[in-house]
Formats: C-alpha cells, structure tokens, sequence
C-alpha cells in the first residue's frame, strides 16, 4: 500500500487543509475531495486509505455515507472518521462500526494520525500468502464484520458464524490462530474448543476465546482446554490487537 490518502471534506476548510498540509509533511501524498458521492465516485485511481473528515453537513449526508459504506466492501479500502462524538453519531447511522478502521475526535493530532497511517501502509505491505491467518467464530454478524475489519489490514482473516461451520472449515483448511466466543447457540464455545482438542490435525491448533463473560467461573471451566488467552470484547481495539501481535511476536522468537 502506497503512502496515498483520500481526503473527503470542504476544500474550504480551514482544518481540512491544515490536516492535508500535515500529512504532506508526513510524506503522505493527499488527494483532496469534496463531500459528496459524485465527486467521490468520480476519482479514477483512488487511495486504498479514506479519510472522512465530518462537520454536521457531511455527517448528515446519507447519501455519501450510504455510498461509502456499499464501495467498501467492493473495494476493500480502509475508513477513519475525523469529528466529533455527535457526528459519529450521526455518521454511524448509515455507515457501519464494523467497516470504519478508526475515528478521531476533533481537535486532531495530525502527528499522531499519520503514525496510525504507518502502520498500515507498513502492514499492508507484507504479501497477501506471508500474512498469518485468523479464523474468528461468532454468532454476532456485527462482531465478526468488525474483527475483521481491524484484523484484515495485517492478517488473513476467516469468519464463521457456528461452530459446524467452523469445524467443517478446519476440515480444509489450516489457520494459525483461531479466536473463539464463548457464549453461542446449539455448540458453545467450550464445545467447540474440545472438538479442536480432540481432533488430531487441530488439536495443537492455538485458541483465543473472545468473548463478553468474564466471570471467574466461566474463565476457570475452559482452563484444561488450555486456550492462549482469554480476551474481553470489551477491551479497547489497540490492547486488543496488541494481544494478538504480542502472541505472533513471542511464537515467532522475535
């Protein structure tokens, strides 16, 4: 991924411009464009990394918001929102939490957007069949969309929403981390840990649970299933991550 940003916001703006300008001193090559679907849909060559600057005109506007939301998933681009909690708010409405990578609240640290940025483009870089693979399961469709949606800048992701679906993929195929909710109907994720176990091409395979129980009961019940870790959905994105890059670090030697 190349270090290329789209822009979006009134060319007008005082902030727009200075976020530009900081980011061109970042070595970022900034292409500029006003908030509506026409004029985003009309750039040819387009970034592979949006960023959605929101004043309450834009954070009101559907249509562009509707737009992005569709074109991201046809184009794999990565979305950050710059605003307000209130215009968050009001951009979320249209465009899923689950496609947007990231939101910075207002007054922006452009120093600290763009080290953000790094390590995108730093991730993105490595090939696509070098890149670790994740199997996450989870009955929550929002959730799964997110994970990936945070995960998929640096890893390979797979989504599955039941643990028969998910035993029949590691059937075929061999991931190098499997991150597990616990809480899920007809096969929990205790079950689903154990058919892991005690099957022989998986039975070494690591085990994250993701999950929102947090009760010492429920964490104490899986501990002979010898799971990696036990992580919170409620943990932040950044300690979230970082436990899986910490995992990857400390198994690879580095």
């Amino acid at each position: 991924m190349d270090k290329r940003v789209l822009l979006i916001g009134s060319t007008k703006s005082f902030m727009v411009s200075a976020i530009a300008k900081g980011l061109e001193k970042e070595e970022y090559e900034v292409v500029s464009c006003e908030p509506s679907r026409a004029a985003v849909a009309a750039l040819e060559n387009r970034p592979s990394i949006y960023l959605l600057y929101l004043g309450d005109e834009v954070a009101l506007n559907s249509d562009l918001e509707l737009y992005l939301s569709e074109q991201i998933d046809a184009e794999q681009f990565v979305l950050y929102l710059i605003g307000t909690q209130r215009e968050f708010e009001a951009a979320l409405v249209h465009i899923s939490r689950s496609k947007v990578t990231d939101m910075f609240l207002r007054p922006i640290d452009v120093k600290e957007l763009a080290e953000q940025l790094d390590i995108v483009v730093r991730d993105s870089s490595v090939a696509e069949e070098q890149k670790k693979k994740i199997l996450v399961i989870d009955d929550d469709g929002t959730m799964l969309r997110m994970i990936k949606t945070w995960l998929s800048v640096k890893y390979r992701v797979y989504m599955a929403s039941t643990g028969k679906i998910a035993m029949s993929f590691l059937q075929n195929n061999t991931v190098d981390l499997v991150l597990l909710d616990y809480e899920m109907p007809t096969m929990n994720g205790p079950q689903v840990l154990k058919l892991i176990r005690a099957n022989l091409p998986t039975s070494e395979l690591p085990v994250m649970f993701l999950t929102s129980k947090s009760d010492k009961e429920s964490v104490l019940s899986v501990a002979n299933l010898k799971p990696e870790k036990y992580l919170l959905k409620t943990m932040p994105k950044n300690q979230l991550l970082g436990a899986i890059d910490d995992f990857f670090t400390k198994k690879s030697g580095v």
